[in-house]
């Protein structure tokens, strides 16, 4: 399936990918594509390194001409974010990613490509094996974990990299020329309960809701794209409302930095209530489907009769778990006043569950704004911490502050507009790059980032144009053959 890959343009940037995407590379797991990057960069008789943290790093000669230039890092990360559709197998440990070309895109078979940040890491792939495209001298930076905590880029040693310019390859607007990112922070909250056993007059329901289109929880949190947790949470308080309901499992969402797409809740209701919690059930699921009929036009919510559970949650605890979800902010909490367009400050309540007498709650809260990703992560803490819930923060990283005087920055667009007779856009973006903690570690460095058109991050239904590709690479390549002298 992916040998059609292979023969699109640019040729070694796909072959690259195709490779690429035959090796399992979830975040946390990245031992395999950590030693395929390696073997890569010794069959290239190019100086290839380790760090401790498990970065490769690879370091190449500049062309002919070109040893003058200053010294550039080429970074993009190996990691990938694991989601697929709810009816498709897959083993991201052990197989690698099946895709397909749709027209102008290349796609997965019911997962995420890994074109994040997968076409950066093929794109200096390709740099690194040519034998005729003009460069000054290349220092590669591979990192890992970049999707579930950037450990990799946290934990960068300080002395193994010696480059003048920081070109991060994992943005995903065609048209942008990066400079500034938000930082981010993991909250959880947490409550342990005792389990009861229902009672003797119940009837169980299975409730699910499927079909949401997910997204990046960073560069698609203002779209107004439906939260599976918060969906689900509000339908259950409106049936706990018409009549007291017992929670006896939730699995809602997924990983932090995507918005929850599925979710699945075992609840019981005393049989004499049981007629009202799905007459308010089902009116409040029909509100939702007309709401979120122009943009989640195949979300699906069931209700269904099922076998009754062994243990249960109290009421209050239901109760309790119900209202901190929904007092939870989710979504945009608020937009920069000094990027137009650009949201400053925002969660996503990732993922929510319940079972065997634990709950937890996962959200990642992020900001351009270090005092207001503290004030909302207070806001955040607040809501849990009142309904008993414990609460605890960790994966703090920085955000990137933009340099609008960046001497690469006024390189990249004038490069830019020769090639396509108009202006790039120059922005920040609301997704975590490693630009901030990377320059934390060579605060020297000159910084920029872009990439190749990407839709759909995060979610199954992430897609790369093939057309924005080959405008990427032919960008890329003009760029390098432009870094100034040193």
């Amino acid at each position: 399936m992916n040998d059609s890959i292979r023969k699109l343009q640019p040729t070694s940037l796909w072959n690259n990918f195709a490779n690429l995407n035959d090796i399992p590379r979830p975040s946390k797991k990245e031992e395999k594509v950590r030693k395929f990057m390696m073997d890569f960069g010794k069959n290239l008789d190019l100086e290839t390194l380790e760090d401790k943290i498990g970065n490769v790093i690879i370091k190449k000669p500049a062309t002919p001409g070109m040893e003058n230039r200053k010294t550039v890092v080429l970074q993009s990360h190996l990691d990938m974010v694991t989601q697929k559709n709810n009816d498709v197998e897959h083993d991201f440990e052990k197989e690698g990613i099946n895709m397909f070309i749709d027209g102008d895109w290349v796609r997965a078979k019911g997962t995420t490509l890994g074109a994040d940040n997968g076409l950066g890491v093929a794109a200096i792939m390709s740099i690194l094996e040519s034998k005729d495209l003009a460069h000054p001298p290349i220092e590669a930076l591979f990192t890992i974990d970049e999707e579930t905590g950037m450990t990799g880029a946290k934990q960068l040693d300080d002395t193994i990299l010696k480059g003048d310019i920081l070109l991060n390859l994992d943005t995903e607007e065609d048209d942008e020329i990066d400079i500034g990112c938000a930082g981010g922070i993991d909250i959880t909250a947490t409550l342990h309960y005792s389990e009861e056993n229902p009672g003797a007059e119940v009837q169980a329901f299975l409730v699910k809701l499927t079909g949401l289109k997910g997204g990046h929880s960073g560069m698609d949190i203002h779209k107004g794209l439906g939260n599976a947790n918060k969906l689900m949470n509000r339908i259950l308080y409106t049936g706990n409302l018409a009549h007291p309901i017992q929670v006896a499992e939730i699995k809602g969402g997924g990983l932090r930095n995507a918005i929850p797409r599925e979710s699945t809740v075992k609840i019981v209701v005393e049989k004499s209530g049981a007629e009202d919690f799905k007459n308010s059930v089902q009116e409040e699921i029909e509100a939702v489907l007309k709401e979120y009929q122009k943009i989640e036009e195949n979300l699906k919510i069931t209700v269904e009769e099922t076998s009754t559970p062994e243990k249960v949650m109290n009421q209050e605890i239901t109760s309790n778990l119900l209202k901190a979800v929904y007092a939870a902010h989710n979504g945009v909490y608020r937009m920069s006043p000094d990027m137009e367009d650009l949201v400053e400050t925002s969660n996503n309540i990732a993922r929510v569950e319940a079972e065997d007498g634990k709950i937890e709650i996962q959200c990642l809260t992020r900001s351009s704004v270090e005092s207001n990703k503290q004030d909302l992560t207070h806001t955040l803490t607040a809501v849990f911490e009142l309904a008993g819930f414990e609460v605890k923060t960790s994966g703090n990283y920085p955000g990137w502050q933009p340099n609008p005087d960046s001497e690469m920055l006024k390189i990249a667009e004038q490069v830019y507009e020769d090639l396509h007779d108009e202006k790039p856009r120059v922005v920040a973006c609301h997704a975590g790059l490693e630009c901030g903690i990377l320059l934390e570690h060579y605060p020297k460095m000159d910084a920029i980032s872009f990439g190749p058109t990407i839709l759909g991050a995060h979610s199954p239904d992430e897609r790369a144009s093939i057309s924005s590709t080959q405008k990427f690479w032919k960008y890329l390549l003009e760029i390098l053959k432009n870094v100034p002298e040193r």
